[in-house]
């Protein structure tokens, strides 16, 4: 079978210490598996994502048990370490401690919790309100006290660009640093100018948040790091790309009845089975069974 003994918080702090990572947004089990094979190293569940699979909105409608089944899913089946959008904790400073808990137990390497009032909007959506500062480091400081392996990466987001401005969200990631997180999220930064200068004033790791179709601008890996930051996440590109994908080949299906016209457009059996480890599958099998006789 499958490697799936995950690498979690010591593989992700290995990797913080090795340089810029570059983390995309994983689904299910098996877009982990093509983006492990793709060469990265690292992965990210967004909340939005669970929603999304779910047919749900990014609304604070799913619950801890969800995301962290979620998380369970993917780690069992991929060694890369796994960052999961945890939203604002699910509730206040205790709820946080048990989602720590619930996803140190899945297998997470780590988490994000945001200093967005619940239930919360999408970061790059108008509308979204903020609680007091003291509010979200006491999170934090409940995350930090809760983890029992000390490599469990706390991620502290500040949604204050969009509220108060990039002064605010500045003073909040300070703060913030202080009460102990292991990486500042600036969420929704306007310009190249801005990162640059969080950057400049943000002493800490910093995970930049490289959406389609919001406030930021979309810039590059490279980009980043020139700019300061040691890590970027990209929650819903690929998710994006094949919900695209569905839509045609749905469309298409119902239009002419027959899969013939697009079959180009389909990942052939054998490349199916070659990234699920298929072969391995069938040979663990039977070599179990050998053993029995």
């Amino acid at each position: 079978m499958r490697d799936n003994v995950n690498s979690g918080p010591r593989g992700f702090r290995d990797l913080m210490k090795e340089g810029f990572i570059s983390i995309p947004g994983v689904f299910d089990g098996m877009s982990a598996i093509l983006a492990e094979r793709a060469g990265f190293r690292a992965g990210y569940l967004s909340g939005s994502a669970v929603a999304a699979v779910m047919g749900l909105p990014d609304l604070s409608v799913t619950t801890l048990t969800e995301v962290a089944l979620e998380v369970q899913k993917i780690t069992s089946i991929t060694s890369i370490p796994i960052i999961v959008d945890a939203d604002t904790g699910f509730g206040e400073t205790m709820n946080v401690s048990r989602t720590v808990r619930m996803l140190e137990r899945s297998g997470a390497a780590g988490m994000h919790i945001e200093d967005q009032v619940l239930p919360k909007r999408c970061g790059h959506l108008n509308g979204k309100k903020i609680v007091e500062p003291d509010e979200m480091i006491k999170k934090i400081t409940g995350a930090i006290q809760t983890r029992k392996d000390p490599d469990f990466v706390i991620i502290a987001r500040t949604d204050a660009r969009s509220v108060n401005g990039i002064d605010d969200a500045i003073e909040r990631a300070r703060s913030y640093v202080e009460a102990g997180a292991d990486v500042i999220f600036t969420e929704a930064l306007e310009s190249p100018d801005e990162f640059r200068k969080f950057a400049k004033s943000v002493k800490a790791p910093l995970l930049a948040n490289m959406t389609e179709f919001g406030k930021s601008p979309l810039m590059s890996s490279a980009d980043l790091e020139k700019s300061g930051y040691s890590m970027v996440i990209f929650p819903l590109t690929a998710f994006r790309a094949t919900l695209r994908t569905m839509e045609t080949v749905y469309g298409k299906l119902f239009r002419e009845g027959t899969q013939t016209g697009f079959i180009d457009m389909l990942m052939t059996r054998s490349d199916f089975y070659r990234n699920i480890g298929y072969e391995q599958y069938e040979k663990d099998d039977s070599e179990i069974l050998d053993r029995i006789k």
